[in-house]
């Protein structure tokens, strides 16, 4: 490649990772801080916290609802004209943030949500949580992290996997959260939210 072509992909390069950068960021103080806060600590606790969440899978989310598999009257509009570079670049924006621990007041229902996240029940046939989310709840490249996520959120999420309103990833989730009682649920969650 010629000197004065190199030149001039080089600066065309970094002339678009700037474009993409300032419009990541516009997108993240205008769109996304609404609900999930400016560090992508949700605002309220039915939106979901987005700081600390593993890159991969919010990527994917943010493609299932741009592509309709994840159904959302909220989220549908807010990525529709997402570009794939532009999604990448948020799910690593907000992956790098960190993520939030919430205070649970009833220790006794904080020790059902450990035992039913590290061991499950085998008297329902509820599986450890801890087999697919490890044990820290940090989640994996295609599994959410769910430490430190809010407990509202997380019920409200175990609920629509229960009744199949969440239109992805429910296989597996469906068969997990049909089986837990409310109270376990809110155990689970409460147990979640406090992890770091």
């Amino acid at each position: 490649m010629k000197p004065r072509t190199l030149a001039a992909a080089i600066a065309f390069s970094l002339a678009s990772a700037g474009a993409l950068a300032a419009s990541v960021e516009e997108r993240i103080n205008g769109q996304c801080a609404t609900c999930h806060g400016p560090q992508g600590q949700a605002a309220s606790p039915i939106f979901p916290s987005l700081a600390g969440q593993n890159r991969e899978y919010l990527a994917k989310q943010l493609q299932d609802f741009k592509a309709g598999r994840r159904q959302s009257e909220t989220m549908t509009p807010q990525v529709a004209d997402l570009t794939d570079a532009e999604i990448t670049a948020l799910a690593a924006w907000f992956s790098e943030r960190p993520a939030k621990q919430h205070r649970v007041a009833d220790e006794d229902l904080l020790a059902v949500g450990r035992y039913i996240y590290r061991k499950g029940n085998t008297w329902s046939g509820v599986p450890a949580c801890a087999d697919c989310h490890g044990a820290d709840g940090h989640g994996t490249t295609t599994l959410p992290r769910l430490a430190g996520q809010n407990s509202r959120y997380l019920v409200m999420q175990l609920k629509e996997f229960n009744q199949r309103t969440r239109t992805n990833d429910n296989q597996a989730m469906h068969l997990v959260a049909s089986r837990l009682t409310e109270m376990e649920a809110k155990a689970v969650a409460d147990y979640l939210s406090q992890m770091p």
